[in-house]
């Protein structure tokens, strides 16, 4: 996946934000590629096994996205999205580095 302007990831100074369509309840943790929006907009597809009650959903996405950016939980931050299938993330660290390690962690 290139991190170019198809990328569903921008930079940003200081870390990466991330714009993620959420599958909760979807059987495994996984990012499952990146897919274009009816209105242009592209996503990374991510699905986790918990519910999203409790907002337990979006702590499983943060810790996989983390984990595929090879950056701790805690670097990780929902922004936006939280009670909706579309999430608004924000990675902290380098922002080059994280655009790589996420675009090797995603499906073609």
């Amino acid at each position: 996946m290139a991190a170019g302007g198809d990328a569903p990831w921008r930079a940003e100074p200081g870390g990466l934000v991330v714009s993620v369509r959420l599958t909760p309840k979807g059987g495994r943790d996984a990012l499952d590629g990146v897919e274009t929006l009816a209105d242009g907009r592209r996503v990374l597809k991510a699905r986790v096994r918990e519910a999203p009650e409790d907002g337990r959903a979006n702590a499983a996405l943060l810790r996989l996205v983390a984990k595929a950016c090879g950056v701790a939980p805690g670097r990780a931050a929902l922004t936006a999205g939280a009670s909706s299938r579309l999430k608004t993330l924000r990675i902290e660290g380098d922002p080059a580095a994280l655009a790589a390690a996420l675009a090797s962690a995603v499906p073609a």
